[in-house]
C-alpha cells in the first residue's frame, strides 16, 4: 500500500521529535513529595546484636569486610564505610568515679561501676546536607521522602561530598567502582511501603523509622521517661534545628555527651566558610595589588 504525503511528513515530524528528544533528554517531572522519613535510634535500647549490620549489607548487596583485630572491644567493623552503611559501636567505661564503688563479695558482678554503651551508627540524612552542598555534579539528591540519596551513575568519584561530611558518614570505594556511598535509608524498600532492612531486623527496637516529626515527639517522650526512671544523663542529639541549621533526619537519645560517641557536639558547616574566606581574599588580593601599584611606581 502507497504511503501517502501526509503520512510520510508526520512519520518524518515524529522522527524528528524522537531525535531531539533523545539529544536533549528526557526531563520527567519530579516524583510527588511525601511525608519526611527518618531513623530515631535509642541507644538505651541497643543490645549490640549487630543485626541491623548484616540485614543492612544483605538487603543492599555489601561485600563483607575482612575480620581484624581492631583492639576496640567487641568492634571489628571500625567505622562507617563505602561498604559498610550500619556500624555498631562497643564502648567501654571501666570503673566510674561518678558512681559509688560497691564492696566486692555484697553485690551481683553486673552491679559495679562498669557499663556498655552501644549505638548502631548510620547516615544522619540531613535536613540541610553539606555533602549535597559540596557535590559538583548534581549526583547527590534529595528524594521525595527528603532523604539524602547518591546518584551512582551521576557521581565523578571526587570525593568532596567525602571531606564535607562532618560525620565521617560518606566515603569513596576505593577497591570497587570509586564512587560516594552510604545509606539510602533503604530507598527501594521506601518506594515500594517497606520499612528499611536495618529497622525492620533490629529486635529490641532501637532503631525506629517513621515520618520525621513523629519520631521527635516520641524520642522527646522517651527522654522524658528516662528522666523520670533516674538516668539524668539521657539527651537527644540532633532531634532540634540547632545542629546544621535544620537537624537531622536521623537522631539519637544517647547516655553520655556526644563526643563520647564520636559524634561532634558542633558540627561544622563547610559551606559557611565560604563568604569569610572569599573576604579575606578580596583583602589579600587587594593588599598586594596596592603594593604592586607602589612597587612600579617607584
Amino acid at each position: 500500500m502507497a504511503i501517502e504525503p501526509t503520512q510520510h511528513a508526520e512519520t518524518r515530524g515524529s522522527s524528528l521529535k524522537s531525535i531531539l528528544s533523545l539529544m536533549v533528554g528526557n526531563k520527567e517531572s519530579p516524583l510527588p513529595p511525601q511525608p519526611a522519613m527518618g531513623f530515631f535510634t535509642d541507644t538505651s535500647l541497643c543490645i549490640g546484636c549487630k543485626a541491623c549490620e548484616i540485614a543492612c549489607k544483605q538487603w543492599n548487596q555489601l561485600p563483607a569486610s575482612d575480620p581484624v583485630w581492631t583492639g576496640s572491644s567487641y568492634d571489628n567493623t571500625g567505622q562507617l564505610s563505602a561498604t559498610t552503611w550500619r556500624h555498631v559501636q562497643f564502648i567501654e567505661h571501666i570503673g566510674r568515679p561518678e558512681i559509688p564503688v560497691i564492696t566486692p563479695g555484697t553485690a551481683l558482678p553486673f552491679f559495679n561501676t562498669d557499663r556498655w554503651l552501644m549505638q548502631s551508627d548510620v547516615c544522619k540524612h540531613c535536613a540541610n546536607a553539606p555533602c549535597l552542598e559540596a557535590c559538583p555534579t548534581g549526583s547527590i539528591i534529595r528524594t521525595e521522602f527528603d532523604t539524602v540519596y547518591v546518584q551512582q551513575d551521576i557521581c565523578n568519584g571526587c570525593g568532596y561530598c567525602v571531606v564535607a561530611c562532618p560525620f565521617g558518614v560518606i566515603a569513596r570505594d576505593e577497591y570497587g567502582d570509586r564512587t560516594a556511598h552510604k545509606c539510602t535509608l533503604c530507598y527501594d524498600r521506601l518506594k515500594d511501603g517497606f520499612e528499611p532492612a536495618c529497622a525492620k531486623a533490629c529486635p529490641t527496637d532501637s532503631i525506629q523509622f517513621g515520618e520525621v516529626e513523629q519520631l521527635r515527639a516520641h524520642a522527646r517522650q522517651r527522654l522524658g521517661l528516662l528522666r523520670e526512671r533516674g538516668v539524668k544523663e539521657a539527651r537527644l542529639y540532633g532531634v532540634d534545628d540547632n545542629i546544621l541549621d535544620g537537624g537531622l533526619n536521623s537522631f539519637f537519645l544517647l547516655l553520655d555527651e556526644p563526643e563520647v560517641y564520636n559524634l561532634p557536639q558542633n558540627p561544622l558547616r563547610p559551606s559557611n566558610n565560604v563568604v569569610p574566606a572569599s573576604l579575606w581574599t578580596i583583602v589579600a588580593a587587594a593588599v598586594l595589588g596596592l603594593f604592586g601599584i607602589l612597587f612600579f611606581r617607584k
